[in-house]
């Protein structure tokens, strides 16, 4: 079973941007892997997506502002988050797997303040 570690969260003002990273050890597919938020006390949520067949979808609040890619010689993935605001505020997470077989990283911290 794949490990996942995410790095790269941390406080922005609104407009700001970061990069999240989540290097996978293990077995790393690139099918079938994301990025997902949640604040505390709601569900988990998708935040970009690349599903079996290869497409990308990206939650309607952040299409535009968000960028999802991966690199398969350094078996990680990315999320560049730009012109960020304040709810989007959350911790993230990178997960691999079809759903009911995902494995979760322990998520990175994102707080955007006003």
């Amino acid at each position: 079973q794949a490990q996942l570690v995410e790095s790269g969260g941390g406080s922005v003002q609104a407009g700001g941007s970061l990069r999240l990273s989540c290097t996978v050890r293990g077995r790393f597919s690139r099918y079938c892997v994301g990025w997902f938020r949640q604040v505390q006390g709601t569900d988990r949520k998708e935040v970009a997506y690349r599903d079996e067949e290869g497409t990308i979808t990206y939650a309607e609040a952040v299409k535009g502002r968000f960028s999802f890619s991966f690199d398969n010689t350094k078996k990680a993935l990315y999320l560049q988050m730009d012109n960020l605001k304040p709810e989007d505020t959350a911790m993230y997470y990178c997960a691999t797997g079809c759903p009911g077989t995902r494995t979760w990283g322990q998520g990175t911290q994102v707080t955007v303040s006003k």
